[in-house]
């Protein structure tokens, strides 16, 4: 039976594998099943903003080693009856941490998996994989700060303010967020409502000459080398977290429910390219970055 408080997550805080024990197991349809664990290392990726991939990795019952075929977000009312259906990934109809829902993570293996509720379950997650999106995810937030430190100038109206104090224009104009092994690409939209916000697309005039201040930036806040970590107001997948890094000057603060490297020092460097294409009513911007970690001492 699911608790009413979901699922228990240890991957904020860095974990790869954990003991666990089966609660659910729900048909996942296409011959695959959702299985539902008392608590889990193993991120999935959210319906609702789902910039961060699930992770890659194994559940292993009484010896047997089950592939995740894909791991995401369920979801049912607190209210709900036994024969209600658990709801999964974009059946979800509400963002994770809604009140009145509950929240789980769904393991989703064939159909024929040897796994029952009450199982005990070892989980290990592909670490050279979540090492990859954690470093992507990392470069991803500091690139949308050093973006918005480099377009601070554009900008003839006050306009809300990042977690470092600048314009955010990443949040006002971001249309998508994708996270990749090592990087991310991020999608913006410069249109009648950001520039009535005060945004000047002339700012976008030349591109290379803007990658050049992020990079600038990305450089001197790695060369810092500061902490990297993940406050948490507990310990369920609903549970509000943020991602928070100490920079020269202070800490960033932006709300995440993704993984993340534990330093800085673990890149040695993180770079951005971008580029513009004209599209009804306005500008549309990507920004790649491109993140390379520091080889282990």
């Amino acid at each position: 039976m699911i608790p009413t408080g979901g699922t228990a997550v240890t991957y904020p805080a860095g974990a790869i594998a954990s003991r666990s024990t089966v609660v659910h197991v729900a048909d996942a349809g296409d011959g695959r099943r959702a299985v539902v664990l008392d608590e889990t290392a193993f991120h999935p990726v959210d319906t609702a903003w789902p910039d961060q991939p699930a992770d890659r990795g194994t559940l292993s019952v009484d010896g047997a080693d089950l592939t995740v075929i894909a791991a995401v977000v369920g979801a049912l009312p607190v209210d709900a009856s036994p024969a209600d259906r658990l709801l999964l990934g974009a059946e979800v109809p509400v963002r994770t941490g809604t009140e009145g829902w509950t929240f789980v993570v769904a393991h989703v293996v064939d159909g024929e998996a040897p796994i029952a509720e009450g199982d005990a379950v070892e989980v290990t997650v592909d670490a050279a994989y979540r090492v990859a999106l954690s470093a992507g995810h990392t470069a991803c937030h500091l690139a949308s700060l050093a973006l918005d430190a480099a377009l601070a100038g554009a900008w003839r109206k006050d306009a809300p303010a990042d977690a470092l104090g600048s314009p955010a224009f990443d949040a006002l104009a971001i249309q998508e967020s994708r996270i990749v092994a090592d990087g991310s690409v991020d999608v913006y939209r410069i249109g009648k409502s950001l520039r009535r916000k005060g945004f000047d697309p002339e700012a976008l005039a030349d591109l290379d000459a803007l990658a050049a201040r992020v990079d600038a930036q990305l450089a001197q806040w790695l060369a810092a080398g500061g902490a990297v970590r993940i406050e948490r107001d507990g310990d369920a997948l609903a549970d509000r977290r943020t991602w928070v890094c100490d920079l020269p000057g202070g800490a960033a603060r932006i709300p995440c429910g993704g993984t993340h490297v534990a330093s800085l020092e673990e890149l040695s460097a993180a770079t951005v390219s971008f580029a513009a294409t004209t599209v009804e009513g306005g500008i549309e911007l990507v920004m790649t970055t491109t993140a390379t970690r520091a080889e282990a001492p």
